[in-house]
């Protein structure tokens, strides 16, 4: 299945990375370009886009208005060298936020969120819950879907969030994040590691095995945790 996308930017340099990128990814189909936001609405008027990849300082209307107006069926991808407004593009339910200069890595990462985002809709019938991560910088904050979290490792003063799709590192304490969580979905089995019970693969009375990886269950928590497991025995 193929992505219908179009660049929303003023930027000729910044137009011609993402162009570029786009045509590396078979998924994405490169529709339209745009650098007059109110000409790039006027064709989604008349044209069915999936996705834009959307610069935030533009005239007339900024990147920010254009994402409240489109339909919500429309996954956005904000690209902008302000790191100021993450968090407010992630709250208008942006799918990630590129900051120039954007390398390839970066794109393809964000070009896979489109990828799966659909498959997610489909198979649920109520909205992903999701939360905000602060990460590094002082004002950049990281959106991430629940439901593609497997576990939170503390590393010291930092704590790492393995997601199905990316790490994310946070200067924060697992108490901390242990706290932002469901209750009925994460458990500690650990002083270091905190698990999404439906992503488990396998346990035995020592390790849980998720994504392929073994952790360790801690003595304190084995209780606990296997009142949990008791819970979804057959």
């Amino acid at each position: 299945m193929k992505f219908k996308c179009i660049i929303i930017d003023d930027e000729p340099p910044a137009i011609r990375i993402l162009e570029n990128f786009i045509t590396k990814i078979s998924f994405l189909e490169k529709i339209g370009v745009f650098n007059d936001s109110l000409k790039a609405l006027e064709f989604m008027n008349i044209q069915s886009v999936d996705v834009i990849f959307l610069d935030i300082q533009m005239p007339q209307l900024t990147g920010l208005q254009i994402s409240k107006i489109i339909s919500k069926d429309i996954k956005v991808i904000f690209t902008t060298a302000y790191p100021d407004y993450a968090l407010e593009g992630f709250e208008l339910n942006a799918i990630d936020y590129l900051l120039k200069p954007i390398s390839f890595e970066r794109f393809y990462q964000a070009a896979s969120k489109v990828n799966i985002v659909p498959k997610r809709e489909i198979n649920s019938n109520k909205e992903l819950e999701f939360t905000f991560i602060k990460t590094d910088g002082k004002n950049k904050f990281s959106k991430i879907f629940l439901n593609d979290v497997l576990y939170a490792e503390s590393l010291q003063n930092y704590v790492c969030i393995h997601t199905a799709f990316q790490k994310i590192i946070t200067h924060s304490s697992l108490k901390n994040v242990i706290e932002s969580l469901p209750q009925n979905d994460f458990v500690q089995i650990h002083k270091s590691y905190v698990i999404a019970l439906k992503q488990i693969e396998a346990t035995d009375s020592f390790s849980v095995f998720i994504n392929n990886k073994e952790l360790p269950i801690g003595a304190t928590f084995k209780n606990a945790f296997f009142e949990r497991i008791d819970k979804n025995k057959i």
